[in-house]
């Protein structure tokens, strides 16, 4: 998509939330079923069920997708987005891809040690770009992207969460 034609979509959008600035904010939501193999959750995406599961350091087969993993599969999209849009808001030609990696010590989530915190300790979000920009151009895209995407952004600051637990 090119610059006029992201911006023609998005003006009456801006406008709209400018007006209404309630309007601008939405319900994200995402729902899964315990269960359905063994110890899984499928998840219901916009493309497709998928059913994650354990991974196989903490006992999994490797058949079922790792929640962890898709975790960073979201950062990388929401980036790889944020990136594009960017790019193209900017008139510069962008290419190549984007890469995430996490560092999770398996004994916190198996719940082996109490000092060993559960969760990834570390994250590394990767571009190898393919551009004719500046490398000023470069610099400031990088700089934009991080500070629009939506999950890198929540992983920097966490929002708060409810827990809510009910009976069928």
């Amino acid at each position: 998509m090119d610059r006029e034609i992201l911006r023609s979509v998005q003006r009456p959008l801006k406008q709209l939330y400018r007006e209404k600035p309630q309007a601008g904010r939405i319900l994200l939501e995402a729902s899964g079923r315990l269960g359905e193999e063994g110890l899984s959750c499928s998840v219901q995406t916009g493309q497709a069920l998928v059913s994650a599961g354990l991974h196989p350091s903490t006992g999994g087969d490797g058949t079922l997708a790792c929640s962890g993993e898709m975790l960073l599969q979201a950062l990388v999209a929401c980036a790889g987005v944020t990136m594009a849009a960017v790019a193209a808001n900017r008139s510069l030609g962008v290419a190549g891809s984007v890469h995430a990696s996490g560092v999770l010590d398996v004994r916190g989530t198996l719940g082996m040690d109490p000092e060993v915190p559960v969760g990834l300790s570390s994250i590394k979000l990767t571009f190898k770009l393919q551009t004719d920009a500046s490398e000023q151009d470069v610099v400031q895209l990088i700089e934009t992207t991080e500070k629009y995407c939506v999950v890198l952004q929540t992983l920097h600051c966490p929002p708060d969460i409810e827990i809510i637990a009910t009976r069928l």
